[in-house]
Protein backbone atom coordinates (compact mmCIF):
# COMPACT_ATOMS: atom_id res chain seq x y z
CA UNK A 1 0.00 0.00 0.00
CA UNK A 2 3.00 2.33 0.42
CA UNK A 3 3.73 2.44 -3.30
CA UNK A 4 0.06 2.95 -4.10
CA UNK A 5 -0.26 5.91 -1.71
CA UNK A 6 2.84 7.58 -3.16
CA UNK A 7 1.57 6.95 -6.69
CA UNK A 8 -1.84 8.48 -5.85
CA UNK A 9 -0.17 11.56 -4.36
CA UNK A 10 2.16 11.88 -7.35
CA UNK A 11 -0.70 11.64 -9.85
CA UNK A 12 -2.85 14.13 -7.92
CA UNK A 13 -0.07 16.73 -7.74
CA UNK A 14 0.83 16.19 -11.41
CA UNK A 15 -2.78 16.85 -12.39
CA UNK A 16 -2.57 20.13 -10.42
CA UNK A 17 0.81 21.30 -11.76
CA UNK A 18 1.20 22.58 -15.30
CA UNK A 19 5.00 22.23 -15.53
CA UNK A 20 7.77 20.72 -13.41
CA UNK A 21 6.04 17.44 -12.76
CA UNK A 22 6.61 15.26 -9.70
CA UNK A 23 8.63 12.06 -10.12
CA UNK A 24 8.82 9.22 -7.62
CA UNK A 25 12.53 8.69 -7.00
CA UNK A 26 15.15 8.62 -4.26
CA UNK A 27 16.64 12.14 -4.18
CA UNK A 28 19.97 10.67 -3.01
CA UNK A 29 20.33 8.86 -6.36
CA UNK A 30 19.53 11.77 -8.67
CA UNK A 31 23.11 12.99 -9.11
CA UNK A 32 24.59 9.48 -9.00
CA UNK A 33 22.66 8.47 -12.09
CA UNK A 34 24.19 11.35 -14.03
CA UNK A 35 20.71 12.81 -14.38
CA UNK A 36 21.52 16.34 -13.16
CA UNK A 37 19.08 17.87 -15.65
CA UNK A 38 16.03 16.44 -13.86
CA UNK A 39 13.82 19.50 -13.68
CA UNK A 40 10.89 19.01 -11.40
CA UNK A 41 9.97 17.85 -7.95
CA UNK A 42 11.35 14.60 -6.60
CA UNK A 43 9.12 12.67 -4.19
CA UNK A 44 11.11 10.48 -1.78
CA UNK A 45 9.95 8.28 1.09
CA UNK A 46 12.02 9.31 4.12
CA UNK A 47 10.63 7.15 6.90
CA UNK A 48 7.80 4.91 8.01
CA UNK A 49 6.42 4.94 11.53
CA UNK A 50 3.81 2.70 13.13
CA UNK A 51 0.89 4.56 14.70
CA UNK A 52 1.18 3.20 18.24
CA UNK A 53 -2.18 4.51 19.43
CA UNK A 54 -4.04 2.09 17.14
CA UNK A 55 -1.83 -0.94 17.80
CA UNK A 56 -3.93 -2.70 20.45
CA UNK A 57 -7.14 -3.05 18.48
CA UNK A 58 -8.39 -6.61 18.10
CA UNK A 59 -9.10 -7.80 14.58
CA UNK A 60 -11.85 -10.35 14.13
CA UNK A 61 -14.82 -10.76 11.83
CA UNK A 62 -18.15 -12.40 12.62
CA UNK A 63 -19.99 -14.16 9.82
CA UNK A 64 -23.16 -15.80 11.12
CA UNK A 65 -21.97 -18.02 13.97
CA UNK A 66 -18.34 -18.22 12.78
CA UNK A 67 -15.58 -15.96 14.07
CA UNK A 68 -12.28 -15.41 12.20
CA UNK A 69 -9.28 -13.99 13.99
CA UNK A 70 -6.43 -12.11 12.27
CA UNK A 71 -3.45 -10.10 13.38
CA UNK A 72 -4.35 -6.44 13.90
CA UNK A 73 -3.95 -4.07 10.97
CA UNK A 74 -0.76 -2.04 10.84
CA UNK A 75 -1.41 1.68 10.71
CA UNK A 76 1.53 3.61 9.32
CA UNK A 77 2.61 7.21 9.10
CA UNK A 78 4.80 7.98 6.11
CA UNK A 79 7.23 10.88 5.97
CA UNK A 80 7.58 12.18 2.42
CA UNK A 81 10.24 14.58 1.15
CA UNK A 82 9.37 16.83 -1.79
CA UNK A 83 12.62 18.22 -3.23
CA UNK A 84 12.58 20.82 -6.00
CA UNK A 85 15.38 19.94 -8.42
CA UNK A 86 15.53 22.62 -11.11
CA UNK A 87 18.54 24.16 -12.81
CA UNK A 88 17.33 27.64 -11.82
CA UNK A 89 16.94 28.22 -8.08
CA UNK A 90 13.95 30.53 -8.52
CA UNK A 91 12.16 27.81 -10.50
CA UNK A 92 12.85 25.36 -7.66
CA UNK A 93 11.23 27.76 -5.22
CA UNK A 94 8.21 28.20 -7.50
CA UNK A 95 7.81 24.41 -7.86
CA UNK A 96 8.02 23.90 -4.11
CA UNK A 97 5.46 26.65 -3.55
CA UNK A 98 3.07 24.89 -5.93
CA UNK A 99 3.39 21.62 -4.00
CA UNK A 100 2.69 23.39 -0.71
CA UNK A 101 -0.23 25.20 -2.35
CA UNK A 102 -1.66 21.87 -3.54
CA UNK A 103 -1.61 20.35 -0.04
CA UNK A 104 -3.06 23.52 1.46
CA UNK A 105 -6.09 22.94 -0.77
CA UNK A 106 -6.31 19.18 -0.25
CA UNK A 107 -5.29 17.43 2.97
CA UNK A 108 -7.63 14.45 3.03
CA UNK A 109 -7.46 11.80 0.31
CA UNK A 110 -10.22 9.22 -0.10
CA UNK A 111 -11.40 6.88 -2.82
CA UNK A 112 -14.25 9.30 -3.58
CA UNK A 113 -12.29 12.56 -3.89
CA UNK A 114 -9.18 11.26 -5.66
CA UNK A 115 -8.54 10.61 -9.34
CA UNK A 116 -5.83 8.12 -10.24
CA UNK A 117 -5.15 5.60 -12.97
CA UNK A 118 -6.84 2.37 -11.94
CA UNK A 119 -4.63 0.02 -13.92
CA UNK A 120 -1.61 -2.22 -13.35
CA UNK A 121 -0.37 -2.01 -9.77
CA UNK A 122 -3.24 0.30 -8.86
CA UNK A 123 -6.00 -2.29 -9.44
CA UNK A 124 -5.69 -3.66 -5.89
CA UNK A 125 -6.64 -0.38 -4.23
CA UNK A 126 -9.81 -0.65 -2.20
CA UNK A 127 -11.29 2.04 -0.02
CA UNK A 128 -8.64 4.28 1.47
CA UNK A 129 -8.39 7.39 3.58
CA UNK A 130 -5.25 9.23 4.56
CA UNK A 131 -4.40 12.71 5.77
CA UNK A 132 -1.39 14.80 4.70
CA UNK A 133 0.12 17.39 7.05
CA UNK A 134 3.19 19.58 6.70
CA UNK A 135 5.98 18.39 9.00
CA UNK A 136 8.66 20.85 10.05
CA UNK A 137 11.84 19.26 11.43
CA UNK A 138 14.32 21.23 13.51
CA UNK A 139 17.48 22.57 11.83
CA UNK A 140 19.45 19.74 13.45
CA UNK A 141 17.05 17.09 12.10
CA UNK A 142 17.08 18.73 8.67
CA UNK A 143 20.88 18.71 8.65
CA UNK A 144 20.88 15.03 9.58
CA UNK A 145 18.33 14.20 6.84
CA UNK A 146 20.31 15.92 4.10
CA UNK A 147 23.58 14.50 5.44
CA UNK A 148 22.11 11.01 5.16
CA UNK A 149 20.86 11.73 1.63
CA UNK A 150 24.29 12.79 0.39
CA UNK A 151 24.84 16.29 1.69
CA UNK A 152 23.51 18.33 -1.23
CA UNK A 153 20.43 20.25 -0.07
CA UNK A 154 17.55 21.20 -2.34
CA UNK A 155 14.59 23.45 -1.57
CA UNK A 156 12.23 20.99 0.06
CA UNK A 157 9.22 20.30 2.25
CA UNK A 158 8.43 17.26 4.37
CA UNK A 159 4.90 15.96 4.74
CA UNK A 160 3.51 13.38 7.14
CA UNK A 161 0.93 11.05 5.62
CA UNK A 162 -1.18 9.60 8.44
CA UNK A 163 -3.02 6.33 8.89
CA UNK A 164 -2.07 4.09 6.02
CA UNK A 165 -3.67 0.71 6.75
CA UNK A 166 -1.83 -2.46 5.81
CA UNK A 167 -3.55 -5.79 6.34
CA UNK A 168 -2.72 -9.26 5.14
CA UNK A 169 -5.73 -11.48 4.47
CA UNK A 170 -4.33 -14.40 6.49
CA UNK A 171 -6.71 -15.89 9.06
CA UNK A 172 -4.94 -17.05 12.21
CA UNK A 173 -7.77 -18.99 13.80
CA UNK A 174 -11.45 -19.71 13.35
CA UNK A 175 -13.97 -20.40 16.04
CA UNK A 176 -17.64 -20.40 16.85
CA UNK A 177 -19.56 -17.49 18.25
CA UNK A 178 -20.55 -17.81 21.90
CA UNK A 179 -24.33 -17.78 21.88
CA UNK A 180 -25.13 -18.66 25.47
CA UNK A 181 -23.83 -19.80 28.82
CA UNK A 182 -24.20 -23.32 29.99
CA UNK A 183 -24.17 -23.66 33.75
CA UNK A 184 -24.24 -26.77 35.84
CA UNK A 185 -24.59 -25.63 39.44
CA UNK A 186 -25.55 -28.02 42.19
CA UNK A 187 -27.10 -26.70 45.36
CA UNK A 188 -25.28 -28.83 47.93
Amino acid sequence: MIFEVLQVIKEEINSYLVTNLVILENIANIDQDGDTETNGVVLTLLNTQEEATLKNVSNHTINGTDVSYKNPKINLNLYLLFSANNSAYKESLKSLSKVIEFFQGKRVFTQANTNFKREGDMLNIKNFRFIVDLYTPSFEELNFIWGTLGGKQYPSAIYKVSLIEIERETILKKGALITGLGTNLNNN
